[in-house]
């Protein structure tokens, strides 16, 4: 039986490439993400999508495709299908990076970018030395609820999080601006936008999904699912989940 997915070769050059490489390394994450892209021959329906994401890893041309990471770190193939997969929407509406200018509004920001330090504390394995750090993983900062958590679920934030904190050796920037330009160009070459023909405004066309997947012995991996763009992107941080 032919399947239904078909595996393309694409780099996509905000992970991949030269582009925001020398920071990748810096902040530990080089060689840490994956991207993979798959077109599909049938209508997505958004009512089915449970349905059609465990029918995508379950294929046997995606698994062939498809790797998680090992405990030692290497990539390895897939290999089992799973048994089952959990997916949670992910909000993707953002079309700039101006939720971000609320950092500069709330002085967690200095006007120049600096980021303001704190007294050290800890979330987990994760050193909390600055205000910005402290706002994205401690809910009982001053400055939490600055963002929603309707805010937080947005895509564009997720990104910008996991960039912030980084992998296992991460080297903390003191200014903002390279946390943003690597989101902005990342969350450009993930999602799709069309303009609208009524209204003639510009519009995201992807749909975002966290996907969790269960295997044998309940290894499970995170997956970032995009439709529309016809993507799948699989992310694994030893530091935190996105």
């Amino acid at each position: 039986m032919s399947s239904k997915f078909r595996f393309i070769e694409k780099k996509f050059e905000s992970i991949s490439g030269k582009e925001n490489k020398e920071f990748l390394i810096k902040w530990g994450m080089k060689g840490k993400l994956r991207t993979f892209m798959f077109t599909f021959d049938k209508q997505f329906h958004i009512g089915s999508k449970d349905k059609f994401i465990l029918e995508f890893f379950q294929d046997e041309h995606v698994i062939s495709k498809l790797e998680k990471m090992a405990p030692n770190g290497a990539w390895i193939n897939m290999e089992n299908r799973p048994a089952k997969v959990k997916v949670e929407d992910v909000d993707c509406s953002l079309l700039s990076v101006e939720i971000f200018d609320r950092l500069y509004e709330k002085n967690i920001v200095r006007e120049n970018g600096s980021i303001k330090k704190c007294l050290d504390d800890y979330y987990e394995d994760i050193l909390i030395s600055d205000e910005l750090r402290k706002l994205l993983l401690l809910e009982e900062s001053d400055n939490y609820e600055i963002y929603s958590d309707k805010e937080r679920n947005q895509f564009l934030f997720r990104l910008f999080k996991h960039f912030c904190l980084g992998g296992q050796v991460c080297q903390f920037e003191d200014n903002l601006q390279p946390y943003i330009d690597v989101t902005r160009s990342t969350y450009k070459e993930l999602i799709s936008v069309q303009k609208d023909s009524e209204t003639k405004k510009l519009r995201i066309v992807s749909y975002v999904f966290k996907v969790e997947i269960f295997v044998k012995h309940f290894f499970y991996l995170f997956f970032y699912f995009f439709s529309k763009f016809r993507m799948i992107k699989m992310s694994r941080s030893t530091r935190t989940k996105l």
